[in-house]
């Protein structure tokens, strides 16, 4: 158990329990259980149902909510405008300053290496010497990854399994585990006894310390239970939950055990400790009766001789239920966490779900094979080769190799002396062959068609994958092992989550919970990057020497059939955008199969949906699927993000984080099975329908012309079209392979309620665990989702599930009122839709979304047709979109009014469309060049074909940074999909009209390029700073390691060595954002496949300046999205909503669109109205606090140009007037710097270090000094910059203060109709 951090906080945590254990009694399913009532929210027919004049009629009515209390926001608002926790770390150290066994806080790839080394060693006794000895070493150089409680104990327990297992060295492993026991009695080495340390010093004793023990060991220590009870008391333990612990597997021992701490508690006078020492001996001896009111079977009991109190017997027997210590533990999963354990049934289909994807493979593949063996198609009789058969054979054959192969291996690390680092026999032994063997088959047939690699994958990737497989399976079977109590479903959120308590109560109930988990599963660790390449290297080596495929064809001359044997993989090299890349490629015989056969067999559960509520997230490591292991960040191998995650939710700060998550993946989904079936049916056609391609590529192949032989532009034309046919051949194959997977998923859970366990990108956003058939998910993946409970539609309901059809079809720019008739009007083309959806007039198949539009045909059908139409059960899914929400977040941010207006904020009576806005300003440019140059090629290529999907993703994507490259990839994307538009005129076309959008742009919304200017100034000076306590180290002189491969300059400073910061901030919500972009610094590893190049996220290098800069305002803005997505969903969840989301797009049921509406506009405006840059800025001034900006890295230059400052010597009175109208203070503007550094100043010796204020830096960077700055560039006179060598400034005098805000009152949002719609 891990201590809270102070007596005062665990009171309060233990008056919370002991207050939640009295309610409801005998009842005691309260912690972590499902509602047991409906919200008190609104009823339906409290909604109106007509268009008021004062308020919108979607938006509930606010003096409703006021009344009953359910609606009222204050407690939210409180919330976001009381000071955030910040979580502040130190940035990570030069990897040549670290010293020996890591960092405190980050571990080096060593350190780490010889962790995992020592956990494979510990695994089932394998080699716990060699462990130890790991152990001793690292606990001698006082590495911090080794204090810890739960690797102690692991420890101490592998001693007392070798002292079993090696009697004749009994004494010296009982004597090590009770050396290890006392340094955490004593509190010598920082490590805190726990729970299971108890267990195991009482199991100790009882084995080799109890004069009645058959191995009694004289003098091995000198602890007793008096002592050791004596210490459970003192560090508040319970006493019944350490005699559960894991540790203790015996009964028989547990039972001996209590009847010792009972003595003992007597004879100390422990009442309390007799009472709950009595009460868990009765708990083992009374199995729990689940299904209250059903009479019980008779138990199994023993017979036992009475006694009289001589010791003799009186010759009478009794009968009693023996004591059983599962049962124990089953009870005090029930009292101690107070909450309800899964559902049997359920619970049994998901364990069997996650715990035998690989036996349950193996025995289809096997039983196929032995039913083609029996009717004489086995191995080369099959016409057309079965993929099972295939996979069957290769496991087989893999399963047979790995088994000699390891063996061999072993015997050759035994008798070299092997590093113990370099050791692969522990990993590779963690897992058995069999086991293996499949692992490495799924992961590469899983992988094919990734990273750009048709039929295939990234040598890199595909290795690091089949490592990273093997190591979740181990940690899976660990969490398996000791049969876990699971907590089912969190908290209802019927009281709300922002208030005080309630915020307090989630914290006690989480920490309680994963308390219990963590004591229950035992220790294992993180691997590395280059573990995971080197065990997946040696397994897909393997793997591409045995696996065969017989192909079959006939031969061209005489039109005989021809056989012959290929392997199924094959490794190559491949030129992917000028770079060579190693890539491993399936035989295209299997990737033809791979698109055709049924893929249920290559599918692992942490890919598949869950058949019960997500286990809820009780730790930054710690939620989602039962057994297997996910991380509630997704950290792109950033170990910074992961350590701050790890203290922010130690802290406690990240409570409404895990609490929204909890929310997404408790909503019930199922599969929708009348859309299932018409897909089913076009699968199997292998025609091409909406997202669904077809089974033959449609596509017709270029056609040499006679031109090609004497034109060479023909030639290069032709040979231009030809690449791009067989890239979409290869997309059509890639894609044929997705849906398959999709299929098969949807078809498998037919009939279920399922749910999508969550959790975050490192900017916080929520995606569902599940990567294949989900929400966020295409068309198709939507069309066939259902909500898992339905509720009757209403009049509104219907009326909004009209208007969700027209925005499918596409007509979802006019008015609600003009959507509905559109939806009437077509009321005979729906209802033909749904009746006849592939033989009709397939109006669907028109639409924008034409998957969702059929579901959404049949269910308006069914509701329109039922007996009552507004009682009709609805389960369909409904959306509210924003309009362009990162748009919508800058004007919020900046008041700006204009761009209010554009993207719906302000109240109008049409919806605005920013991207028609902007194409047609496009447009009108176009038409402008022609005017002024008839002959313009694009121009008049152009005009008239630039619509509003042309344009959107690059008027999207513009607020989040887009550059010049990234619009015209995705202009000339649009142009190809239309069409119309020839191929080889695709390029430059879209180039020309990305230059065009990007200057429409920049004029619409100002108030959203004054912000990101302001939040890119920020983050570039940032980057470019030095923590206080690392100035000094920063002016050394940067002398070459030993057999250094690149030297450099003599004279030169560590200074660039020593940018190491991040840009860092908190989400109103807590949660910490890093930015993870760094300098890539790769590692080469040899593996016998080739030599792959992975970075190492445990060797950080410098700060990426220029990627920090311009990323962090999408970044901010897509934190701010996620937060206003969270804080909706823990509304909806209070008011008992079904809610999900697609980023900005919420989904809810009809007849609740009206509710959650309100539930949408309230959060945004209580986000908003929090004054979040303001807050930002306080956070960069604290946590930055001390940090010193070189002023060498400060390049004025480069901010002269961005004012559009021509002449260097400019008076300062002019340069302070542009600066103001930027928004910029003077030393803000010098601070930016360019993406080019000049070179680091030559020196002898390390040049002093001066802080100056920010007055001397005004003056150091005079006008004068500009000047001759912009000569310098000309070539007309060179800078000296040996006066900026060694002088810092404060990065807090450097921050701009935040840009002025508009007009627009954010509250307006309340009744603006098309805001979310």
């Amino acid at each position: 158990m891990i201590p809270l951090a102070s007596r005062t906080a665990r009171r309060k945590t233990e008056t919370t329990l002991l207050s939640y254990s009295r309610q409801g009694l005998p009842r005691p399913a309260r912690l972590y259980s499902s509602p047991t009532k409906r919200a008190s929210a609104p009823t339906l027919d409290a909604v109106p149902s007509t268009l008021s004049d004062s308020f919108p009629a979607f938006l509930p009515s606010l003096s409703k909510f006021d009344s009953d209390g359910t609606g009222d926001s204050s407690d939210m608002v409180t919330f976001l405008r009381s000071p955030t926790p910040y979580t502040v770390l130190p940035p990570p150290l030069p990897l040549d300053k670290r010293v020996d066994g890591g960092d405190t806080l980050y571990t080096d790839t060593p350190t780490r290496d010889y962790i995992a080394v020592m956990d494979a060693c510990l695994h089932n006794g394998y080699d716990v010497p060699r462990a130890k000895e790991i152990f001793d070493d690292l606990r001698a150089k006082q590495s911090q990854y080794v204090f810890h409680p739960r690797l102690y104990t692991t420890f101490i327990e592998a001693y007392l399994n070798m002292a079993v297992q090696e009697p004749e060295k009994k004494s010296l492993w009982v004597e090590d585990a009770w050396t290890l026991l006392d340094t955490m009695f004593s509190g010598r080495e920082k490590v805190a006894a726990t729970t299971s340390t108890y267990a195991l010093a009482l199991l100790a004793w009882l084995r080799y310390s109890s004069e009645n023990s058959p191995t009694y060991i004289d003098g091995i220590t000198s602890h007793t239970p008096s002592s050791l009870l004596t210490g459970i008391v003192d560090n508040q333990l319970s006493v019944a939950t350490v005699v559960a612990d894991r540790a203790i597997t015996s009964s028989e021992e547990a039972h001996g055990i209590i009847q010792a701490l009972t003595k003992v508690a007597v004879q100390l006078n422990y009442p309390e400790i007799i009472r709950e020492l009595g009460q868990a001996e009765a708990m083992a001896s009374t199995a729990p009766d689940p299904l209250s009111g059903v009479p019980e079977a008779a138990p199994v009991t023993v017979s036992t001789l009475l006694m009289n109190e001589d010791g003799t017997s009186t010759g009478e027997t009794q009968t009693e239920v023996p004591f059983n210590l599962d049962t124990l533990r089953k009870h005090l999963a029930h009292v101690s966490l107070a909450r309800r354990v899964l559902a049997e049934d359920l619970a049994a289909r998901q364990k069997v779900l996650e715990d035998s994807v690989y036996d349950v493979s193996v025995q289809r593949m096997r039983r196929q094979a032995e039913i083609f063996q029996k009717i004489g198609l086995g191995g080369s009789a099959l016409k057309q080769p079965d993929l099972q058969l295939w996979m069957w054979q290769w496991h087989q054959q893999l399963h047979a190799r790995l088994k000699e192969d390891i063996a061999l291996l072993r015997k050759q690390e035994e008798s070299t002396k092997t590093k113990p680092q370099q050791r692969l026999v522990p990993f590779l032994s963690l897992i058995k062959p069999d086991k293996l063997s499949l692992i490495t088959i799924l992961e590469i047939m899983r992988l094919q068609g990734t990273g750009g690699v048709a039929d295939g994958m990234k040598t890199a990737r595909g290795l690091v994958a089949v490592g990273r497989a093997v190591e979740l399976e181990y940690k899976a079977q660990m969490c398996k092992k000791n049969n876990i109590t699971v907590p089912s479903s969190t908290r209802s959120g019927e009281q709300g989550f922002f208030s005080r308590f309630s915020y307090q109560d989630l914290h006690a109930r989480r920490v309680t919970a994963r308390k219990y988990m963590e004591d229950a599963e035992e220790w294992t660790s993180e691997w590395t990057q280059v573990l995971r390449v080197r065990v997946g290297s040696f397994l897909v080596d393997r793997l591409m020497e045995v696996a065969k495929v017989i192909r079959t064809g006939r031969d061209k001359r005489t039109g005989e059939p021809v056989e012959e044997e290929q392997p199924a993989f094959t490794h190559s090299y491949e030129y992917l955008r000028g770079y060579k890349l190693g890539v491993l490629k399936l035989n295209p015989a299997v990737a033809e199969r791979m698109a055709k056969d049924s893929m249920r067999d290559t599918m692992h559960p942490r890919h598949l949906p869950m058949l019960v509520k997500p286990k809820p997230w009780l730790n930054y490591n710690e939620g989602g699927y039962i057994y297997n292991k996910s991380h509630v960040m997704r950290f792109k191998d950033s170990q910074e993000q992961q350590q701050y995650l790890k203290h922010a939710s130690s802290s406690g700060n990240v409570e409404l984080v895990y609490a929204g998550l909890d929310v997404l993946g408790s909503t019930p989904w199922q599969v929708n099975r009348r859309v299932f079936d018409v897909v089913l049916q076009v699968w199997n056609s292998g025609e091409r329908l909406g997202k669904v391609p077809p089974a033959v590529h449609d596509e017709p192949e270029p056609v040499k012309t006679p031109e090609m032989e004497v034109d060479q532009k023909a030639r290069s034309l032709y040979v231009q079209r030809q690449r791009q046919w067989l890239v979409n051949k290869a997309n059509n194959h890639s894609d044929r392979c997705s849906v398959n997977y999709k299929i098969e998923i949807a078809r498998a859970f037919l009939g279920d309620t399922f749910y999508l366990p969550h959790n975050l990108d490192f900017r916080g956003r929520a995606y569902p665990l599940p990567p294949h058939l989900n929400h966020i998910g295409d068309d198709l993946s939507r069309g066939l989702l259902l909500f898992g409970e339905a509720k009757p539609i209403g009049e509104r309901g219907l009326w909004w599930l009209k208007i969700h059809l027209s925005n499918l079809y596409g007509y979802d720019k006019a008015t609600f009122e003009e959507r509905v008739t559109f939806v009437d009007q077509h009321l005979d083309d729906i209802y033909d839709s749904a009746d006849n959806p592939l033989t009709g007039r397939k109006w669907w198949q028109a639409a924008d979304d034409p998957w969702q539009c059929l579901a959404t045909c049949m269910e308006l059908k069914s509701a329109l047709q039922s007996p009552d139409p507004l009682a009709y059960e609805c389960a369909l899914p409904v959306h509210q979109d924003g309009t362009c929400n990162g748009l919508q977040h800058y004007a919020a941010l900046g008041g700006d009014a204009r761009g209010a207006r554009q993207v719906n904020l302000d109240v109008t009576d049409r919806p605005s469309d920013v991207y028609t806005y902007v194409g047609n300003m496009v447009e009108k440019r176009m038409r402008e060049d022609l005017e002024k140059d008839p002959n313009n090629q694009y121009a008049k290529l152009l005009v008239g074909k630039v619509s509003r999907k042309v344009v959107k993703q690059t008027v999207m994507t513009t607020v989040y940074g887009v550059t010049f490259v990234g619009a015209r990839e995705q202009i000339e994307k649009q142009l190809k999909d239309r069409g119309d538009v020839p191929l080889e005129d695709c390029y430059m076309a879209a180039a020309y009209l990305a230059k065009q959008v990007l200057q429409c742009i920049g004029t619409l919304f100002q108030g959203a390029n004054d912000i990101m200017n302001w939040l890119t100034a920020c983050a570039r000076i940032i980057a470019k700073s030095v923590p206080g306590d690392r100035v000094t180290a920063a002016m050394e002189l940067d002398l070459p390691p030993a057999r250094a491969r690149r030297i450099p300059p003599a004279g030169t400073t560590r200074l660039r060595k020593e940018q190491m910061t991040a840009v860092v901030w908190t989400t109103p919500l807590g949660l910490p954002i890093v930015q993870p972009y760094r300098k890539v610094k790769r590692k080469q590893i040899m593996t016998s496949v080739q030599s792959v190049y992975i970075s190492d996220p445990n060797a950080p290098a410098e700060v990426n300046t220029q990627k920090q800069a311009s990323a962090f305002p999408p970044n901010f803005i897509h934190s701010l999205d996620a937060t206003h997505m969270l804080l909706t969903a823990l509304e909806c969840r209070t008011q008992g909503l079904a809610f999900a989301s697609v980023h900005d797009s919420y989904w809810t049921h009809p007849s609740s669109i009206d509710q959650m509406s309100g539930i949408i506009r309230d959060t945004f405006i209580a986000l908003h109205s929090s004054d979040v840059l303001r807050r930002l800025l306080d956070e960069f001034r604290e946590r930055y606090k001390g940090y010193k900006v070189p002023v060498a890295s400060l390049k004025t230059s480069q901010i002269l140009k961005q004012l559009g400052i021509t002449e260097a010597a400019t008076e300062t009175a002019s340069r302070r007037s542009k600066a103001a109208q930027a928004g910029l203070d003077l030393a803000t503007i010098d601070a930016i710097e360019e993406d080019d550094e000049p070179p680091a100043e030559v020196v002898d010796r390390p040049p002093e270090v001066f802080v100056l204020t920010k007055e001397q830096l005004l003056k150091l960077l005079r006008p004068s000094r500009l000047k001759r700055v912009k000569q310098a560039e000309d070539g007309t006179e060179s800078v000296p910059e040996e006066t900026l060598e060694g002088k810092f400034v404060d990065l807090v005098d450097l921050l701009p203060p935040v840009p002025t805000k508009g007009e627009f009152d954010v509250n307006k949002i309340k009744s603006s109709l098309y805001f979310f719609s």
